[in-house]
């Protein structure tokens, strides 16, 4: 078991999320020590390391425990196969929901990431006009 430090020098995230995550219910410690110390498991390192990665998605504290709370319950019904006919379609209607908000924002980080590249071409552009000789300049100006 690992103390919460551990955890946030691994996950990279600062102590006080991780408390914050644990008092708001989206990922609590498997145990605490018998001074009360918050105590995770592998397992729990895992869920932190999850939910840091849903942070790019725009997705509220509510939503990303909602998320987590579909997955877990998809996951589990997946391994029982005793889902009935309206959990399994609530669980494929929120499912796709998530899905296509990562879409979305996927889409979204792309287009940011593309005007960025054009950014950049353009300013080595710049950079390389004025790393060259003034008389060169001049006769590119004409």
């Amino acid at each position: 078991m690992l103390q919460i430090g551990e955890v946030a020098t691994r996950v990279g995230l600062s102590l006080r999320t991780i408390r914050h995550w644990d008092e708001v219910g989206l990922v609590v410690p498997s145990a605490r020590s018998t001074g009360r110390f918050r105590l995770y498991t592998e397992g729990d390192v895992e869920r932190l390391q999850f939910i840091k990665t849903l942070k790019p998605l725009d997705l509220s504290l509510d939503q990303i425990k909602d998320l987590v709370s579909v997955m877990d319950a998809a996951r589990d019904a997946g391994r029982t196969e005793q889902a009935d006919d309206d959990t399994a379609a609530d669980l494929r209607g929120r499912l796709g929901m998530y899905r296509a908000a990562a879409e979305a924002r996927t889409e979204a980080l792309r287009a940011q990431v593309r005007g960025l590249e054009t950014l950049s071409r353009e300013l080595k552009s710049l950079a390389e006009r004025q790393d060259s000789p003034p008389a060169s300049r001049a006769a590119e100006g004409r």
